[in-house]
């Protein structure tokens, strides 16, 4: 007698970064295909979005949280309770960036699974005269130190947006029919020169 083992339809989603980062332009340009400049706090919200695939419907819970820290037992919550996480920062802004790597650290240890599904976002790609943050030192860490993915996005100019959702969702175990097991290799960062560093990673599949 064989089990079957019943395939998830419902994801949660948790977004973690420093305030300003972005987090919530890459949400509302996911949902809506909108982009407000004003930055505006975030204490915590959830976004529910349907999809249906081959007559299935499969539901996708994304928790936008707070970039101030001010609640660390509602962050803890949240943590506990998604099944992939975003960690964003934004290139123009180191500081964001040590932000990611304190929240991967309290993400591991909440979840108590190194292998816990995690992408790196470095937003705000569209401010090329004030990036400060090298993509290339951050894919070496995060890819190859963390064996996490990576890539850069501008919620401004939509670059890069639905490739971090199409990830997100590969890593949180949706049914295997959509995601296939054999996909284009994603650009992980633009490229500057033709010399890449070398990527861990083998397949990202695509979610129609």
């Amino acid at each position: 007698m064989s089990i079957k083992v019943k395939e998830k339809t419902e994801v949660r989603l948790v977004f973690l970064g420093a305030a300003g980062v972005g987090k919530t332009a890459i949400i509302q340009r996911f949902l809506k295909d909108t982009f407000e400049p004003k930055h505006r706090r975030t204490v915590e919200e959830l976004h529910r979005k349907e999809f249906e695939v081959g007559g299935v419907k499969v539901t996708i819970n994304i928790m936008d949280t707070s970039g101030s820290y001010s609640f660390p037992a509602m962050r803890k919550l949240s943590i506990q309770n998604s099944d992939a996480f975003a960690l964003v920062y934004a290139v123009d802004d180191p500081e964001s960036l040590e932000a990611v790597k304190s929240l991967r650290d309290e993400i591991l240890e909440v979840k108590e699974d190194k292998f816990t599904p995690i992408v790196v976002i470095g937003n705000k790609i569209d401010r090329h005269n004030e990036r400060q943050v090298s993509s290339e030192d951050v894919l070496t860490q995060v890819e190859l130190d963390w064996n996490n993915s990576f890539l850069e996005s501008s919620a401004k100019d939509n670059v890069n947006v639905l490739e971090a959702f199409k990830e997100l969702l590969q890593q949180a175990n949706l049914p295997s029919w959509l995601s296939p097991a054999l996909c284009r290799r994603r650009e992980t960062v633009p490229k500057v020169t033709n010399k890449r560093p070398i990527m861990n990673k083998n397949n990202s599949c695509l979610i129609s």
